[in-house]
């Protein structure tokens, strides 16, 4: 099987599906293939959604792909349903990879359902803000799987997880595949193993569709490089006690002794998130003013929080998100000024993702405070307070994302070139599994 072919013959796509249109598209595809493919119910969601898995092949092995396991993360929504149809349509495909695979397309409907504002704008930088919904970690599917050390202790696995949990135990993969994007950097990877083979695989990917492979500093404080933009994973004692949260998938998976990769693709393209030549800084430099401009963002949401503490009354997923995401970019924030080497030369790409993660981090978090006070004024309370904060802090949205957007006006990147990157990462893990048992 030719994994490049696989991937140039990806076809394009101008949206992403909403829910429904997801579902429905499962749904189409199970009955256009019913000797193929079973489409089979593996719980619920905290909200009552259905939970499926879609069924396809029969070969000797299990995998488990899972997407939307952060619901502001579609791009695996789209490679879920590209895989099942690969699948479906190429049986020689299928047979070579000698697995048998479960994929979830969308882990957390819920929260999906509270993102679908912008589904229908990839690349709208603006929309995807005001409408921008993620729940905290000890309220996402991907980082509340059991975890238990000698001074720390997470059992409060959510409905999602818990079926991601039932769906392992039942098959017992070998391969574990989770589906992530973000927004402006490179793609990169984690393996939780130490894999030079399979991470210089990896890494070789992007570029066949174009994309920069990220070269800041890793998106989880402290992540080792296997090879450029492929880290070993970060064990869930480490993060998961760090953050207040649980495991992850990978940490699951590690029972049934399977690989486990995780797959990060961007949402925007700019050229700086792969310069590596000197910035003219230190990286300790670079770290400060992020740490003075996090804490000025942390500044500013609380003393809104506390002018409107008193007049909320809507027991909102977006009041839930706000408060306890602030908790964790503290916590974040100290996890990285304790990098040992802030007096090295920093990289354009360090410099630039820096950057990038404070305008992501304000605007997230501005455009959830705000979509919590319009929870409170459709609801009919609108106190002073709430008005005032309202006017005020949309003000102060302006700036931030006028500051985002002067910094980084990057054009964003066509959805079947990100699709193509995901959907060669598991085909290639496959692939290097197969050949290790063969």
């Amino acid at each position: 099987m030719n994994v490049a072919e696989c991937m140039s013959s990806v076809p394009g796509r101008a949206v992403f599906p909403s829910v429904d249109a997801l579902q429905a598209e499962l749904r189409g595809l199970a009955a256009a293939h019913p000797d193929l493919m079973r489409l089979r119910h593996i719980g619920a969601s905290r909200l009552g959604e259905p939970l499926h898995a879609a069924t396809v092949g029969d070969g000797r092995a299990d995998a488990v792909v899972i997407a939307g396991a952060h619901p502001n993360e579609p791009v695996g929504a789209l490679t879920a349903l590209t895989l099942i149809k690969l699948l479906c349509e190429d049986p020689e495909i299928q047979a070579g990879l000698g697995f048998r695979w479960h994929v979830v397309a969308c882990a957390d409907p819920d929260g999906a359902r509270l993102n679908e504002g912008w589904y229908g704008s990839p690349g709208d930088r603006r929309a995807y803000a005001e409408h921008f919904y993620r729940p905290d970690l000890a309220d996402q599917v991907e980082w509340t799987f059991p975890l238990t050390t000698e001074d720390y202790c997470f059992d409060r696995p959510l409905p999602e997880t818990r079926a991601l949990m039932r769906l392992m135990d039942e098959v017992r993969p070998s391969l574990v595949c989770s589906l992530h994007n973000g927004e402006y950097q490179g793609a990169f990877f984690y393996l939780d193993r130490h894999d030079a083979t399979l991470a210089q695989r990896l890494a070789s990917l992007p570029g066949l569709e174009g994309l920069p492979l990220h070269h800041g500093a890793p998106e989880l404080p402290g992540a080792e490089p296997i090879v450029p933009a492929v880290y070993l994973t970060p064990p869930g004692t480490q993060v998961g006690k760090a953050l207040g949260a649980g495991g992850s998938s990978a940490d699951y998976a590690a029972a049934f002794g399977a690989l486990h990769l995780v797959t990060e693709v961007p949402t925007w393209a700019d050229e700086r998130v792969a310069d590596q030549s000197p910035a003219g800084r230190t990286y300790g430099q670079i770290l400060a003013e992020g740490a003075a401009a996090r804490r000025e963002l942390i500044d500013v949401i609380q003393a809104g929080m506390r002018a409107v503490a008193g007049d909320l009354s809507v027991s909102s997923p977006f009041r839930r998100s706000t408060e306890n995401t602030l908790e964790t970019f503290r916590r974040l924030g100290e996890l990285e000024e304790t990098v040992p080497d802030g007096d090295r030369p920093s990289t354009v790409a360090e410099e630039f993702g820096n950057r990038q993660m404070l305008h992501l981090m304000r605007l997230r978090l501005l455009g959830t405070f705000l979509r919590m006070l319009d929870a409170e004024i459709a609801a009919g309370n609108l106190t002073p307070a709430i008005r005032e904060q309202r006017h005020l802090l949309a003000e102060r949205f302006e700036v931030w994302y006028g500051q985002a957007e002067a910094e980084s006006p990057g054009l964003p990147i066509e959805l079947r070139k990100l699709v193509a990157v995901q959907l060669g990462a598991a085909l290639t893990a496959a692939l290097h599994l197969t050949e290790r048992t063969t």
